[in-house]
């Protein structure tokens, strides 16, 4: 039997420091977007690489980018941190399309830069081929006065993604997204139906959750609602409980390197991964978040989700306080057996 041969390995540029900015009149508000093209599958390897950049930092700029009069911060720093999601293929129409999926969920430092990479061997080897839409969303917000932040400020997303042609990994047989969204109120959206193609020997349910919001402090919050409040989430297939887990976060103290700026007896102590956030916010524990760092999927191996079928998918937050919201998305894979 000859040996298959691959095409040569690729990279797709698809943001070369795009600007996404809090300008409302402004293109990429809020978000950017970017085709790509996946050819010459199948895919021994697909790496997304990410590079954040902001015009906060590092301080010594700020010599050739200074505040304005009366402003505390460069016009174009986001000096905040921020939700920070790339996805492929989100719908046009929300109400009747699937959702986009989710490809990361991270949270931008305060003020600082961030480098992500991201392995998408199995989305690529489940998609057809050709072009997606590669979206990155981050709410960036401007302080009119300058004081807490910029008074335009925004951020630089460069992205790309590097192709190995060659003998896929696993046998993907389906990349179905189940739901990309926020959730505000202790009601779910109810069950959600998964449907698992014939061959299907194993799978991988990803579950990507992070608590956002100012809402009231209250019980089992040591902050305001959501992102400093412990929940439980119970996870659900076909009915039956799969498991329970608390999306809480305790290692932000790993993102504050403390680092002095200017002479020694003088000048100020920051994080340096997250150089324009008070110390001990940054270091604070959140709901399955840090500043400056990205929030993995849980992932389950579900028997049922291993059936041919017809199943049904769904989550139960133990509450949730007024003004605080969970981000939260699924996406199911299945796998077939390897062996030809």
């Amino acid at each position: 039997m000859p040996t298959p041969s691959y095409a040569d390995p690729y990279t797709i540029a698809a943001f070369e420091r795009v600007r996404i900015t809090s300008d409302s009149s402004q293109p990429n508000f809020q978000r950017a977007d970017a085709d790509i093209d996946l050819h010459d599958g199948p895919f021994a390897s697909v790496k997304l690489v990410v590079d954040l950049e902001t015009t906060c930092y590092p301080f010594e700029t700020w010599q050739d980018n200074p505040p304005p009069e009366g402003e505390n911060w460069p016009a174009d720093c986001d000096a905040f941190d921020r939700n920070f999601e790339l996805s492929l293929d989100d719908p046009d129409d929300p109400a009747a399309d699937p959702p986009g999926i989710e490809l990361v969920r991270a949270i931008t430092p305060f003020g600082g830069p961030l480098h992500l990479e991201v392995d998408l061997t199995d989305v690529a080897n489940g998609l057809p081929a050709g072009k997606h839409r590669l979206r990155a969303v981050i709410p960036t917000w401007s302080d009119a006065n300058g004081e807490v932040s910029g008074s335009n400020g925004g951020w630089n997303v460069s992205a790309v993604v590097e192709v190995v042609p060659g003998p896929a990994p696993r046998k993907v047989l389906a990349v179905i997204p189940l739901f990309n969204g926020s959730q505000t109120a202790a009601d779910a959206p109810g069950p959600l139906a998964v449907e698992v193609p014939e061959g299907t020997v194993s799978s991988r349910l990803e579950y990507r959750v992070t608590g956002h919001g100012g809402g009231e402090i209250g019980s089992g919050c040591i902050g305001p609602a959501e992102e400093f409040c412990k929940r439980n989430h119970v996870i659900r297939v076909d009915g039956a409980e799969l498991a329970t887990l608390l999306p809480w976060r305790t290692d932000c103290e790993k993102l504050c390197t403390l680092t002095h700026y200017g002479p020694e007896n003088d000048g100020f102590d920051y994080c340096l991964e997250n150089p324009c956030g008070a110390i001990s916010s940054v270091r604070a524990s959140r709901a399955n978040w840090c500043p400056g760092s990205e929030s993995p999927p849980f992932t389950w191996d579900a028997d049922a989700l291993r059936t041919p079928g017809s199943h049904t998918f769904e989550w139960e937050i133990s509450t949730v306080a007024e003004g605080g919201q969970w981000r939260i998305s699924a996406v199911y894979l299945a796998f077939g057996d390897q062996q030809p």
